[in-house]
């Protein structure tokens, strides 16, 4: 059985590495979400989120909120695009992606059809970390090697509050000091797992599955909801 998406991106962030073959304009987030979108309709799962050919532009912005509600809701897992240029300077109050995220961690209730009440789950979300301009990650992951097993750093203070507190928050996390001091988290210790572009595009489904298995654990996490 299919799974229903939505993605959650910054569609105008160009400072990302290019991927299609037009060499008049560079890519955006957006050509890495119709990358995605094209692989979600080849498989028995339904993309819910905005396709490139919509125009939300003229709509107000509770207008555009509604829609975005309502195809969340509906959906069981938020992919979040994580590019260099997220995050704009203001608020997160003020930005579409901690919204987004926010609603899609809420358990929200709300009348069917037959005017009966059903409450959402809390989705399933999945950190696609795309490489910038030049190709690199480094902007947020770098690879460590000063233990004999490789360790990788994410850093999120890059990211929107509403993503870092939701990583690294198992409540019980199986970790130990590397010999520099800094702390390493094993297994699965993040209710938000970041996964790079190139990694998931070779099986998406793992990625997908591993997201939903964390989701079926979410009690062992201590998930913020709030922006």
């Amino acid at each position: 059985m299919g799974h229903k998406i939505f993605v959650s991106y910054k569609y105008s962030d160009n400072n990302v590495y290019q991927i299609s073959k037009n060499i008049y304009q560079h890519d955006t987030v957006r050509t890495y979400v119709d990358k995605l979108e094209q692989y979600i309709d080849n498989t028995d799962n339904i993309y819910k989120g905005e396709s490139d050919n919509e125009d939300l532009s003229r709509l107000s912005e509770d207008t555009i909120w509604g829609k975005l509600k309502d195809r969340i809701y509906d959906s069981t897992l938020t992919v979040v695009m994580i590019s260099p240029n997220m995050k704009e300077n203001k608020r997160d109050i003020e930005q579409w992606i901690p919204w987004e995220i926010s609603y899609s961690l809420k358990e929200v209730a709300r009348k069917n059809i037959n005017g009966k009440m059903v409450t959402s789950s809390s989705n399933a979300i999945l950190g696609i970390v795309l490489p910038d301009r030049n190709g690199s990650y480094s902007y947020y992951i770098t690879k460590n090697n000063c233990c004999s097993n490789p360790c990788r750093t994410l850093h999120t203070d890059k990211l929107f509050d509403i993503l870092k507190c939701n990583m690294f928050n198992i409540k019980e996390p199986n970790c130990n000091n590397c010999i520099d001091n800094r702390k390493i988290f094993y297994g699965e210790c993040s209710y938000i797992i970041s996964v790079t572009w190139d990694d998931f595009i070779k099986n998406p489904e793992d990625y997908i599955n591993r997201a939903y298995k964390i989701q079926n654990s979410i009690l062992q996490y201590n998930v913020v909801k709030e922006i």
